[in-house]
């Protein structure tokens, strides 16, 4: 494999109902910043039937191209016809990097196209830059660089591993949701399109798609949301979960858990913020009755402004809120929601 012929970070944009999902938006924010270290450009790769209007979207959230792959075959997504196109995309223009978003979607297909295309590829990602490998020089070994380090939890999110590619191209990563930050779109901005179509040889491997039935539901998605009241263990019941509705609906904001709520049975897992539930950015961040485990901590600790609320002083929660309040949830958070009502009606 001749490393020098790879060039460019690419990124897998991911549609669904021709509605470019926001994963791919943050990814191509993060392959801005990788390009502009390897003097590069951003080339996302569109898939799907009916796709070709979205590429200027792309261009107004970073991409320099986009490589379209339109076709019937990829109206819906299917495992087969996806990893065939999209690996017949690396084989052609073979790119330096590749980034995948950790979706249902990208769990999926990451591994397969990897495989196809004989390469690595690092799941779950958390931090991507552009560095040395290893990390500190070793006597008698070659110390390659602007190498893709690619870091993720490791051990149940007891250590931090990175991980790196020095020796394949391209360097694939998949990238958990939330964690990378779009760009504040470009508008008017147009890309360099270019279509590319493999050919589509349906074969036993090709599932067939009887019926697609959507989901349907009234929760609000936690990813999105500007304020969250978030509840632990130590909210003591699912019943006990009424008072941090109620703070949350004073404030227009949203209800989130921990895992160990979860595990519980007293939330849903889409409203879960960790490392095996979904990185979060709001605003504000209320972290009520949780202790705040590392891996807890890893999905919320980009929040703009922190506040814990733990009758425990000693929990590490409180080493990254930029406000903690030591006491009894049950008895401070009514008392808030009651001065936050105070404040509102006297305006």
């Amino acid at each position: 494999m001749n490393l020098e012929e790879y060039k460019g970070v690419y990124v897998f944009a991911q549609q669904v109902d021709n509605e470019i999902s926001s994963i791919a938006f943050e990814l191509l924010g993060k392959a801005k910043d990788l390009a502009k270290d390897l003097s590069t450009d951003v080339t996302a790769v569109l898939l799907g039937s009916g796709v070709k209007d979205l590429a200027d979207k792309l261009a107004e959230y970073g991409a320099d191209k986009v490589i379209v792959v339109d076709d019937p075959e990829l109206k819906v997504y299917r495992t087969e016809p996806y990893a065939h196109a999209l690996s017949s995309v690396i084989n052609k223009y073979k790119p330096e990097i590749v980034l995948v978003g950790a979706t249902a979607i990208g769990r999926d297909l990451g591994p397969r196209v990897s495989a196809r295309v004989a390469t690595g590829l690092t799941a779950d990602c958390t931090v991507l830059e552009i560095g040395d490998f290893p990390l500190q020089a070793i006597p008698g070994q070659e110390q390659k660089h602007n190498q893709l380090l690619m870091t993720r939890p490791a051990f149940g999110g007891n250590t931090i591993a990175t991980i790196a590619c020095p020796d394949n191209r391209p360097q694939m990563a998949t990238v958990r949701a939330g964690v990378m930050q779009k760009i504040e779109p470009i508008k008017g901005a147009k890309a360099v399109v270019e279509e590319y179509n493999p050919g589509f040889t349906p074969d036993n491997k090709y599932v067939e798609i009887l019926d697609v039935v959507k989901a349907v539901t009234d929760t609000v998605d936690i990813m999105d949301a500007k304020i969250l009241v978030s509840g632990g263990r130590g909210v003591g019941s699912p019943e006990n979960f009424k008072i941090l509705e109620d703070l949350a609906e004073v404030l227009g904001g949203t209800v989130s858990c921990s895992r160990a709520v979860v595990d519980s049975g007293w939330k849903p897992k889409d409203l879960q913020v960790g490392q095996t539930g979904k990185t979060v950015r709001p605003n504000v961040y209320f972290a009520i009755g949780i202790s705040g485990a590392i891996q807890h901590v890893a999905g919320m600790e980009e929040s703009d402004i922190i506040i814990a609320i733990n009758k425990d002083a000693d929990a590490p929660i409180f080493d990254v809120a930029d406000y903690g309040i030591v006491g009894d949830l049950n008895k401070i958070v009514p008392k808030l929601t009651e001065s936050l009502k105070a404040e509102i009606a006297a305006k």
